[in-house]
């Protein structure tokens, strides 16, 4: 009796460790799970599965063991995602939300049994860097002693993200980070100065004015005329035609064979 005792409860520590599934299904045990959710801006709403579950920060340590599709909504601002969710760990998901979905930035920490650190991220080939050392890119899995590690993740023409994350011994820790465009330095780009305005002005004609016309031909409609010696805005140089603008703001047409482009003159 005392040796079927022994082996019963070694076989039921044997399902308890390796076969969660098994366990559930032959002893019924339910294993549970949880999930931790924070935002910036807090107080989103959190959904499991399409269920309103509460506001951020959000946490619920007595969940099934399965694939959730979790989505935070804050105003015009929302982010949805699968997540998994292991036996008898939490897993954490940090969003920060924008209307803009390139804008936003966020990372899932999901615990499994094992050892190490995996890095996956959204765009790939970016560099991890832990505790200030460089490792690689993405995707990468690398063998880290267990504790408290700080994570960077860094793309060219995306805003860096930094995760601080605890690594408990025999388990890998998996982060999926999903990195936020950008904006773009303005200050750095180099733009040409305009303080000129290229002109044209009217030469004499047989009838003392000159026609403005709607399109550049001679079957164009009148639309304005200008007087010798008057000053028109140049946008465009065509053949035989220039397009011009008056001071009033009408744009049209005037024969190139009466007006002479002016020297630059600043604005």
């Amino acid at each position: 009796m005392i040796v079927w005792i022994l082996i019963l409860i070694s076989l039921i520590a044997l399902l308890l460790r390796f076969g969660d599934k098994w366990a559930q299904v032959l002893l019924g045990i339910k294993q549970e799970s949880g999930i931790s959710v924070s935002s910036v801006p807090s107080d989103a709403t959190v959904y499991l599965d399409g269920e309103e579950m509460g506001k951020t920060p959000f946490e619920d340590k007595n969940l099934q063991v399965k694939d959730y599709t979790v989505k935070i909504v804050k105003g015009e601002a929302i982010w949805q995602g699968k997540v998994k969710l292991i036996s008898g760990t939490v897993t954490t998901v940090g969003r920060d939300l924008a209307p803009d979905p390139t804008s936003s930035a966020g990372e899932i920490l999901t615990l499994d049994k094992g050892r190490g650190l995996t890095v996956v991220s959204n765009p790939t080939d970016a560099e991890v860097e832990i505790d200030g050392k460089s490792y690689g890119k993405t995707p990468i899995t690398l063998s880290i002693e267990p504790g408290e590690r700080t994570i960077l993740v860094s793309h060219g023409n995306y805003s860096n993200r930094s995760i601080r994350a605890s690594l408990p011994e025999g388990f890998n820790l998996t982060v999926t980070v999903d990195l936020a465009l950008a904006e773009a330095d303005l200050t750095t780009i180099s733009t040409p100065v305009i303080s000129q305005t290229p002109q044209v002005v009217v030469k004499q004609t047989p009838t003392g004015f000159l026609r403005v016309r709607d399109k550049p031909s001679l079957s164009g409609k009148e639309i304005a005329q200008v007087k010798p010696g008057d000053s028109l805005i140049l946008l465009e140089e065509l053949s035989g035609w220039y397009r011009v603008r008056l001071a009033n703001g009408t744009e049209g047409y005037v024969s190139s064979s009466y007006a002479e482009k002016n020297p630059l003159e600043k604005i």
